[in-house]
């Protein structure tokens, strides 16, 4: 597994609101993979509405249907933990890419500021509206805050056809963190979901995340909480970011690709953008991309 055994996690930056009751008004939270969802449901027609809908009060979790959900701060406190459980896991990755953007900022004289992850399940209430399972992961600017359903994990490999694995989670979380670096340096254009197409500032946006997770993922050894991501590792990253094209989504949704409708970007974009990151480390090159033309 990734993680060094003896690193020390620091729960504080994950907020567990797994198994809390939330009212039955949904909206849907901006930004990052979570939007896809959504997207799918425009391309077949469909009122995104009507696909939140679909999860009724299945979502609205009692007590009895939720089975040992952790204390993350008594749980969650090394490395060895975070090798073993999934929860602990999301811990150290947030933690190692907080500490990586941490030290990147600092080098250019600017102070980072953290963003809280937030894990739920089925619905959960944030500054930019409800959040559901069927949004998938997403970052909300106006509380600088990311929201992850572990149950999209899942759906990630059953749903949109991703391998999967630990480092395919890693990924997610990185791109998410992309979105709050773009927020904090005033790059994070909240109108581009009104734009479409290969070449749309929408899927610039995501495909600067992208490579902003790239970057961290060149880095994330040095943070000390991880070890050297393997060649299979990043395999799952690649595969992950695949997976969320909107090409290949397009294709197993509605049996053709049209790209004028883009969001995301196609899976050979994403994972363009991903490997930009990946082989400099270096923010300035998702500045100057390649992957829309």
């Amino acid at each position: 597994m990734p993680f060094n055994q003896n690193s020390r996690l620091d729960p504080s930056q994950v907020q567990d609101r797994r198994g809390r009751r939330v009212g039955r008004t949904m909206a849907i939270g901006g930004g990052g993979v979570g939007l896809i969802i959504v997207v799918v449901a425009l391309l077949l027609g469909a009122d995104p509405g009507d696909l939140l809908g679909m999860v009724d009060s299945n979502l609205q979790l009692s007590d009895q249907n939720i089975s040992e959900i952790s204390d993350l701060q008594a749980e969650c406190q090394t490395g060895a933990d975070a090798n073993t459980r999934e929860d602990c896991r999301i811990v150290g990755y947030v933690n190692s890419i907080q500490e990586y953007w941490s030290s990147e900022f600092a080098n250019y004289g600017v102070q980072y500021t953290q963003a809280q992850t937030v894990l739920f399940s089925g619905l959960t209430e944030g500054a930019c509206g409800y959040a559901s399972a069927a949004t998938g992961p997403f970052y909300c600017p106006d509380d600088q805050m990311v929201y992850v359903d572990l149950s999209f994990f899942d759906d990630l490999t059953t749903r949109f056809g991703a391998q999967g694995g630990p480092f395919a989670e890693a990924y997610v979380l990185a791109h998410e963190y992309g979105h709050h670096i773009q927020n904090l340096l005033g790059a994070l254009d909240r109108n581009s979901a009104s734009s479409t197409g290969p070449r749309s500032m929408s899927v610039f946006t995501e495909l600067q995340a992208d490579c902003l997770a790239g970057v961290w993922a060149y880095h994330a050894a040095e943070t000390g909480y991880l070890t050297v991501p393997t060649n299979e590792e990043i395999a799952q990253s690649l595969d992950a970011a695949s997976a969320v094209g909107d090409d290949r989504i397009q294709r197993e949704t509605q049996g053709y690709v049209s790209p004028e409708s883009w969001t995301h970007g196609s899976s050979e974009q994403r994972q363009a953008a991903f490997v930009d990151g990946l082989q400099s480390g270096d923010i300035n090159t998702c500045n100057t991309p390649g992957w829309t033309e």
